[in-house]
């Protein structure tokens, strides 16, 4: 499990490696990752589409196998005025593992900033796929709704 860097884009074995690069992403946003979750459906499924709008802060999941969509975090309270845009990998594939990271307030359990990231299943590319300023107080109960 390790990220590899090809040209601009960098690749993961596992989801595990969505870890690792949301925390290089994050520390150039200057609001390092502390904390993560895996998305995994109700049906035990680790493979989504995804859709978010940065702007209103929401993004859902939705399992490829059994089909439910899943609000991420804190998103259904925002999910009337978002605009959701379907996201897709540079190969055009729309399947994804999914892992959100977390930056905390210092000396706080409350989130400042959301990362949410992917793995593409078809060519591996990983990446921070949104992200945006969260104030949600007591980040395990936000990570406990990815």
């Amino acid at each position: 499990m390790a990220l590899r860097k090809k040209g601009k884009y960098y690749y993961g074995d596992s989801q595990l490696d969505i870890q690792g690069e949301l925390l290089r992403y994050s520390k150039l946003n200057e609001y390092p990752t502390a904390h993560y979750a895996d998305a995994v459906c109700i049906c035990g499924n680790n493979r989504f589409n995804l859709s978010l709008d940065e702007e209103e802060g929401a993004a859902v999941r939705k399992c490829i196998a059994c089909k439910n969509e899943h609000p991420i975090g804190d998103s259904n309270d925002f999910l009337e005025d978002a605009e959701l845009e379907t996201r897709e990998c540079i190969c055009r594939s729309k399947v994804f593992e999914i892992t959100v990271g977390v930056s905390l307030y210092e000396n706080s359990e409350d989130v400042k900033w959301l990362y949410v990231g992917c793995r593409c299943v078809d060519c591996e590319l990983t990446g921070c796929y949104g992200d945006w300023k969260n104030e949600f107080e007591g980040f395990q109960e936000l990570l406990n709704r990815v």
